[in-house]
């Protein structure tokens, strides 16, 4: 079976997860990374689309035109090859404010699409659809080479890609009002979506010598680094529904304090309530004090669990969807 992925091969910026994903896969099947001459040209069985607005997106609007044009393409030739499509919802929705033109080839996208993959059990898929439940796998085979190194006493870390909707500017106003100690710290590591954005947080944090922002893509080494040296991890995202960063804190063994909702409580229920701390209502100085004094308690487990998400299973769940679907296309 050969699997076109949505992801372009070899970026220094690719999310692990998806190349972990493609290289799990690579026993049991041929996976090919993206290219647009591939995919409207190649011989594929499956093609498994992660965030497909991002094909969508061009640098200025004569490339976005272009991708356009080159996406109704794909879509015609993905009809008329009756190629097989599998989707991983990641997010809810977008969290893209998109053209109305774009919204509609994404919708037609939709249509297009034989089975859905789900990181959860909560989230949504059409009526109707078919569909696989398939835990986001871990990272501790990604970063076994680098030491979780030792904790930092009182320092909280929040990483990853910085939006609007991660609620960074909250945890900064928030850290401004937490106890001034020699101990407490925060650091802040990930590329800003926007300069506007960077700048509304410096501006947030002017004058708190306890504040370090580290605003760019970091390396998987500098990421260890920043997660070795937290004592928590603090993820307050407004909508938290599946996060690689939370997986990624539990794969180094380091607690994460996140928003309460059904994922992150199952998710607490399955690796251990005391490495996935939640709360109720809106991020406050003293929830963040709770919480670093509940990390200094003695654990239940020596380890998150994270048995069920082993990529071994995911690989082999991931190879029965792909199957499913493509026996499903030529059933139609």
């Amino acid at each position: 079976m050969r699997v076109l992925q949505s992801f372009p091969e070899g970026r220094a910026t690719t999310n692990p997860y998806l190349l972990q994903l493609s290289r799990s896969l690579t026993p049991s099947v041929e996976v090919l990374g993206f290219t647009w001459r591939r995919a409207l040209t190649s011989r594929y069985d499956v093609f498994h689309v992660h965030w497909p607005e991002i094909l969508l997106q061009g640098r200025t609007p004569a490339r976005a035109l272009a991708r356009r044009m080159l996406f109704r393409l794909l879509l015609a030739r993905l009809r008329l090859r009756r190629t097989a499509v599998v989707r991983t919802l990641h997010n809810v929705r977008s969290h893209e404010a998109a053209p109305r033109c774009d919204r509609r080839l994404l919708q037609t996208f939709d249509h297009r699409t034989t089975l859905w993959i789900r990181l959860n059990p909560v989230t949504p898929v059409p009526a109707g659809a078919l569909e696989r439940t398939i835990p986001h796998g871990d990272y501790r085979e990604w970063y076994s080479n680098h030491a979780s190194g030792v904790p930092v006493p009182g320092r909280l870390l929040c990483f990853g890609l910085i939006r609007a909707y991660k609620g960074v500017d909250v945890l900064v106003d928030c850290f401004r009002q937490f106890p001034d100690d020699a101990e407490s710290s925060l650091r802040i590591v990930g590329a800003p979506q926007s300069s506007e954005l960077a700048q509304r947080l410096q501006r947030a944090a002017a004058g708190d010598r306890r504040i370090e922002f580290v605003l760019r893509h970091a390396s998987d080494a500098e990421l260890a680094d920043a997660i070795g040296a937290a004592e928590l991890v603090v993820l307050p995202y407004a909508e938290m529904h599946n996060s690689g960063a939370v997986l990624l804190a539990l794969s180094l063994d380091r607690p994460v304090l996140v928003p309460t909702n059904a994922v992150t409580t199952a998710l607490a229920d399955e690796v251990g309530p005391d490495w996935v701390l939640t709360y109720d209502g809106p991020l406050s100085a003293q929830v963040l004090v709770d919480a670093l004094a509940q990390t200094r308690r003695p654990r239940s487990r020596l380890a998150p669990d994270l048995t069920h998400r082993r990529w071994t299973v995911g690989a082999s769940d991931h190879v029965e969807a792909y199957s499913r679907a493509v026996q499903a296309v030529r059933l139609r």
